[in-house]
């Protein structure tokens, strides 16, 4: 077999395998697809300055970076598996058992895993093992349509040595003892490759149907919201400055940053959730999402942001949010007095560990249900979410929330701390220049600079601008609700000259603490400096 068609045949064995992988994922737990366990773990193994550098150059594109790097050297080894069989079965059934091993490894080390993790490994190293087999076979032909060598006669001649062989001579193809004959079968093999494509095809989609995806999403789409019973006020006006490319007060769901170590959005049927609050507390309580939404609800518009948001990065956002307040629920099921954390667990096994007292204090602390008018998007954490203002999402914003744990910070890790993260993620006073944006280029005159400052649960108090190093200028603030949103700023009478210019920014929160220019990475608690962007007037 020729070695392009050995590789074809590994690749189609391999969707096979995949294929009947994710059916069974689709049976038995949908993050348990191998490709996504391969990949879960290889997330976990690889060290902060990696996921930093991923976050940094991929944004929110790193998953599936990494999902399409995991295919791709897949898609290698299966090509690599099926030249090995073309050449003894024995080696392709021996590639296919070495990474199924992987695959069971990997689902086993995940959070919660048992036995039936494996599954969709087995059956997909199973299926892949018989599709090499029946797919090598039908790229082979009997032997009786294949040209025999001369059979009596006079003895073949061979050419001298130097001489070139004539056209005619055939020669017998190379045989073991006990084997057949067997020829290269193009016909066969092509038939045998769409098979296979067809049962891959199959299985795979079968299997997205069962994940539960679909059924997920109706049951979002046909949530009714119930009316909050502390709703919050109406958006003072003047909040929203509504100038061209400057971030709006609210920003729409579509557009909200997502950072999170999930492969596939775990897809959480609202019927099926409970959250199980256990650990130091006198009463255990476990909620139903019924439950839930039975509760005297509360709305609050709050500002998240990202501990990898670099200086003016793009990992902060504004919401209205709609959930019962966390610290009541707490209350009920009686927190002990030596507590001071939070390990809450989501959905796909991912742990936050938040300051007890921050949720206890009086803050619009939420398990949301809602975000700016309707259902949490599935990828905002759908049915419920943790959403605490002042704390950076990685010690608060649980998403798929299923699990809280009342403990100690001696006691309990989340999965950030033991990576070099702060155990405690306090946000840091920090201002954005929306406008001009960096690189950009101006005509000359009057230009507006503008953008967005967050000191959440403290305030921003001032926001300064200045140009080329020069004196620091107050610009004007738009409103805010609360202490807890972002406020917008404006400086709208620079007189912009030709020329390269620097533009920086700092802000002031209500505590007078004023942000440092002081330049430092995102780890281990957050970045620090002033944003600057770098125009030319022209």
């Amino acid at each position: 077999m020729p070695a392009w068609a050995a590789a074809l045949v590994g690749l189609v064995a391999g969707a096979v395998a995949l294929g009947v992988s994710w059916l069974v994922a689709g049976l038995v737990k949908a993050s348990a697809f191998p490709v996504l366990v391969v990949g879960d773990s290889a997330v976990d193994l690889s060290p902060s300055w990696l996921k930093e550098w991923a976050i940094r150059t991929f944004g929110e594109a790193d998953k599936i970076v990494l999902l399409s790097g995991v295919s791709v050297v897949l898609a290698a080894l299966a090509a690599g598996i099926g030249i090995l069989a073309s050449r003894d079965l024995r080696y392709g059934h021996a590639g296919l058992a070495v990474l199924g091993a992987i695959g069971v490894a990997a689902a086993l080390t995940r959070p919660g895993a048992g036995l039936a993790d494996t599954l969709p490994v087995l059956a997909g190293v199973a299926a892949g093992m018989v599709a090499l087999s029946r797919l090598t076979r039908r790229a082979l032909a009997s032997g009786s349509d294949s040209p025999r060598p001369p059979t009596g006669g006079a003895p073949e001649r061979r050419p001298a040595a130097g001489a070139e062989e004539p056209d005619h001579v055939l020669r017998p193809s190379v045989m073991r003892a006990g084997e057949d004959l067997r020829s290269f079968d193009r016909r066969g093999l092509l038939t045998g490759l769409l098979g296979g494509v067809a049962v891959a095809g199959v299985a795979g989609a079968a299997g997205r149907l069962l994940s539960g995806g679909a059924e997920v999403d109706a049951a979002r789409v046909g949530l009714a919201l119930p009316t909050p019973a502390a709703p919050a006020g109406p958006v003072p006006a003047g909040s929203d400055l509504k100038i061209k490319g400057l971030s709006p007060f609210f920003t729409p769901n579509r557009d909200f940053y997502r950072v999170d170590t999930a492969l596939i959005v775990p897809q959480v049927d609202p019927g099926d959730w409970t959250l199980r609050i256990h650990g130091m507390v006198d009463r255990p309580i476990e909620l139903t999402f019924a439950d839930l939404v039975k509760r005297p609800l509360v709305e609050a518009d709050v500002t998240l942001c990202c501990v990898s948001n670099e200086v003016g990065g793009p990992y902060v956002g504004n919401a209205r949010w709609l959930g019962a307040r966390l610290s009541d629920v707490l209350r009920e099921a009686g927190v002990r007095k030596d507590a001071d954390m939070l390990l809450s667990v989501s959905a796909d096994g991912w742990t936050c560990g938040t300051p007890l007292d921050v949720v206890m204090d009086g803050r619009d602390s939420l398990l949301a249900i809602a975000m700016n008018g309707e259902a949490l998007p599935v990828d905002h954490g759908f049915p419920a979410r943790q959403v605490v203002p002042g704390l950076y999402g990685y010690v608060s914003a649980t998403k798929w929330v299923t699990e809280i744990k009342v403990t100690r910070f001696d006691r309990d890790q989340a999965y950030w701390t033991p990576r070099g993260w702060a155990a405690k993620g306090p946000i840091k006073t920090q201002s954005r220049i929306d406008l001009p944006k960096s690189g950009a280029s101006l005509r000359p005159g009057r230009t507006v600079i503008a953008g967005v400052a967050w000191a959440q649960h403290k305030g921003v108090d001032a926001v300064e601008v200045r140009v080329d190093r020069g004196e620091w200028r107050q610009a004007r603030l738009a409103e805010a609700p609360t202490a807890d949103t972002w406020r917008q700023w404006v400086l709208d009478d620079w007189d912009a000259v030709p020329g390269t210019h620097t533009i920086q920014v700092r802000a002031t929160d209500a505590t007078g603490y004023t942000q440092t220019s002081e330049v430092t990475a995102v780890a281990p608690d957050g970045a620090t400096g002033w944003h600057t962007v770098e125009v030319t007037v022209a």
